[in-house]
Formats: C-alpha cells, structure tokens, sequence
C-alpha cells in the first residue's frame, strides 16, 4: 500500500491539534476557499477500496455539510480535517448531539433535505429507524467486503449503506494498585468464573461494621449490557434458530443473570447500592474490577488519566475454549443522507471513500475508540499491537459471536429487567419473561432476523 509522506505528515499534525482542542459544539458556518488545484501530488491510498486525493470535489466551489455524532466529537472532528486539508474548499461541521435523544431527533433532522445532516453516525441497533434516509455507498461491495471482511453481513439488496470500521466487545477492566494491595500478581488474572470469585472476594473489602468499602467487582447501571452475551457460555445463543424470537428468557440467560445475582448477593464481591454507576466508582478507586466494552478505554483517558489499570479477557466456566467467550459489535462507518443535495451526497460520498481507504484513519480510529479495526489488512499493524482490546481479546476474535443488527429493545427491555431484580424485588425468571415477550413483539415489527447462524461454530 501506497502512503505519501507529506501526507501523513499533515494528517498527523491535524490529527494531534484536533486531539488538543477544546470540542465546541461543531456548529460553526465557516466556508471553505475556492479549490483550483486538483493535481496535490498526493499518491493513492488505500488496498481494494482506493482514494485518489488529486481531483476537485464539487469542482473545487466552497461547500459545507455538517455531520452529527453523539460522542468523541473530537476524534470525528479531526478525521474531517484531514480531509479538508486536502480539500479547502469544504468545510464539515461536526456536530455533537448528545446520545439520549439522538435517534429522537436524528430522523426528523434527516427529513429536512439540505437543511439535515448529510452524514450523521449510525448504531446499528437503530439501522431500523435510519434505513429510509440511508445513500447507499457508491462503491464497489466486493472491493469493500475485500478489506472489511465484516461488510458482507450489512449487504441488503446488493448495496452497503454503512458497515463496521471497528469491532469491540467487553473485557474486564481492574485496578493494579488495588489488586497489589491485596496481594494479587499477574498469576492471579482468572481464567474460569470460580477463579473469578476467589480473585473478587480478595479485593473486597467492608469495615468494621460490615459496611462495604470497596467492591471486587461492580457491574450496576451494566447488568444488562453485562448479561447479554453471557448467554452464550451458559448454553444458548440469544435468538432462536429462525433468528426470528429472542431467548432471553430461556435456561442460558437465566443462568447468566443468575450469576450475575450471585456474585452480589451470594458472594458479596459487590453491591446494588454500593455506587450507582460501575464507571464512576471505579474512576474513584472503589471498585477493584469492573466490565466494560473497549470505548472504556477512552472513557478512562478522559475521566481517570492517572489510574493505573490493566485488562484481562472474560472467564469461562472450565478455562477452555468456550462455545463463544461473548458477543461483539461494530462501530459504524457515517451514514449519508439521501435528502441531501446532489453536491452534498458527492462531497460525503467522497468523504467515505477516504474514511475506508485511509489506514491512518483507520488506525487513528481503533487507537482512540479502544476498537479491533474491522480493516484485515490492519489487524498486525504495529500501531495497535499494544492496545488493551486488541492484546486481550484479538487472539480469539473468531470465538465471539454477532448476533446481528438487534434494535434497541432487547437491550433496553433488559436494563428493565435487571432493574425490576435489583431494586424492585421482581423474581428474576418473571423479570426475563416480561422482556422477551415485549422484545419479541419488537422484533416482529422490525423485521428483524439473527445473524448468528453466520458464526464460524454456530453448528456446535
């Protein structure tokens, strides 16, 4: 592959200067210059999905599109920057709309034609809410399913209308000052559940009057993005053969909430009421362990900088390789909307091919959102051989399964679950049920179909 020096020089010097910027809400107005040079001097990029950056975009007139995300601003923000130094005359207002309410007002937005976001990020739980207001890519989907091997699970009707540009998945996270403090060394990382517990009870601690001080491990305000996964080493998948019907209610997910429960009100390694929220307490040293998705990594360089963490891959019941460790998900590549004008759609369009094909983007990407990049070419790259995702859970990435683009229901029927067994006294079998019978009737009006027939072991 192809990379031109001063390029990346520039691409990196804008990268690190976005890195270091204040944020803002990205709704600036400013215009581009007037482009005349098409000829940059810049080589191609790119393997199979290719940008040649010497041409001019909207024949080189000042045009600007915003471009909404809910979170990292900065890190999207900087990506398009570097698109803009090789095209002055376009000007991307990234623009941060904060995540409770995104998919609220993200559609209405995108039925304003021009007036819309013309790229706006996708969670592919709400692809069933965005689809109508979805371009297709104007590329070719062999060459993308070519360097994004995950692509070919996002084809409808022959098109990709977004895809993966990075895979993440849950890991625990543990603080190493606390785990020395109680004796603990690197020998002590578990690998079976039984461990597990040992560790935990090890890092707990109460005070004299029996009241905790500080938990072995922490998961509330995360039972149910905890629990969905767990399924899978405890005997079902998470949809039924179909793909078509949810099995939360079957005997895998009640033996994982039920572990779940255990570990708090068996074990007592944690406690409902000890700190509302995994992350904070953790954050603040009161929470020796705790399970988060690789974005945590990001999260901790912004609210815990001195923190002193480390991170191991999730236990299994016997120590050996499992069915499936847990489930993963992509992080989706920018939709483009379809209401945009002709010069809009070009500019993003354009926009696109550079996002894929650009592997210091890629990386930029992987590195800052704590990600496996979905690109293969990139999965040895030296860059992201030390990141925590990619050293914890990348040697076995072919034992977590997808489950498919599952809309917001099943997670959100769950967090009412698990609340209704923590806090409302509701029996946990009656708590499950509930939510697959409302998660269920979802998932009919979606349309919905399971993608873990696609899983590699699936026939185990």
């Amino acid at each position: 592959m192809k990379r031109f020096f001063s390029f990346c020089l520039a691409l990196v010097l804008v990268l690190s200067l976005a890195g270091c910027s204040g944020g803002g809400n990205g709704s600036g107005t400013s215009q581009g210059v007037q482009d005349t040079q098409a000829d940059k001097g810049l080589e191609i990029m790119g393997d199979n999905v290719t940008y040649d950056p010497n041409h001019l975009v909207n024949d080189g007139a000042p045009i600007t599109i915003d471009w909404w995300v809910w979170a990292t601003e900065d890190m999207f923000r900087s990506i398009a920057e570097a698109y803009q130094e090789i095209h002055p005359n376009v000007t991307i207002n990234v623009i941060n709309n904060p995540w409770d309410g995104f998919f609220t007002k993200l559609p209405l937005a995108l039925q304003r034609d021009e007036e819309g976001p013309t790229l706006f990020n996708i969670h592919n739980s709400y692809e069933h809410l965005l689809l109508n207001y979805i371009e297709p890519y104007d590329i070719s989907t062999d060459d993308l399913i070519a360097d994004y091997p995950s692509a070919s699970t996002h084809l409808m009707d022959g098109n990709i209308y977004y895809m993966d540009y990075g895979l993440s998945t849950g890991m625990f996270y543990y603080n190493k000052d606390l785990w020395a403090e109680a004796g603990l060394t690197d020998d002590d990382i578990p690998k079976t559940w039984d461990e597990f517990i040992e560790v935990a009870q090890k890092l707990t601690k109460f005070d004299e009057n029996g009241n905790m001080i500080q938990a072995g491990y922490n998961y509330n305000n995360y039972f149910n993005s905890t629990v969905i996964g767990l399924n899978y080493q405890f005997g079902d998948n998470l949809f039924s053969a179909d793909g078509k019907e949810s099995l939360v209610d079957g005997d895998g997910m009640k033996d994982a909430a039920s572990f779940l429960i255990d570990l708090y009100e068996k074990y007592h390694v944690g406690d409902k009421d000890f700190g509302t929220n995994y992350d904070q307490s953790f954050y603040q040293g009161q929470s020796a362990m705790v399970f988060a998705w690789g974005f945590f990594v990001g999260n901790l360089a912004t609210n815990a900088p001195d923190i002193n963490y480390g991170t191991f891959e999730i236990p299994t019941q016997d120590g050996k390789t499992p069915y499936a460790y847990y489930r993963y998900n992509g992080e989706s590549t920018p939709g483009i909307n379809k209401n945009a004008t002709d010069a809009q759609k070009e500019v993003a369009q354009d926009f696109i091919r550079f996002f894929l094909a650009s592997d210091d983007v890629q990386i930029k990407l992987s590195q800052d959102g704590g990600l496996i990049p979905a690109k293969s070419s990139l999965m040895e790259a030296p860059e992201l051989k030390d990141t925590p995702i990619v050293k914890t859970v990348g040697p076995h990435i072919d034992r977590y399964i997808w489950p498919g683009a599952m809309p917001s229901t099943v997670e959100n029927n769950l967090k009412i679950a698990g609340e209704d067994i923590l806090y409302n006294g509701k029996d946990a079998d009656d708590a499950l049920k509930t939510a697959a019978d409302t998660i269920d009737i979802d998932l009919a009006n979606a349309d919905f179909t399971s993608s873990e027939s696609l899983y590699a072991y699936y026939e185990e």
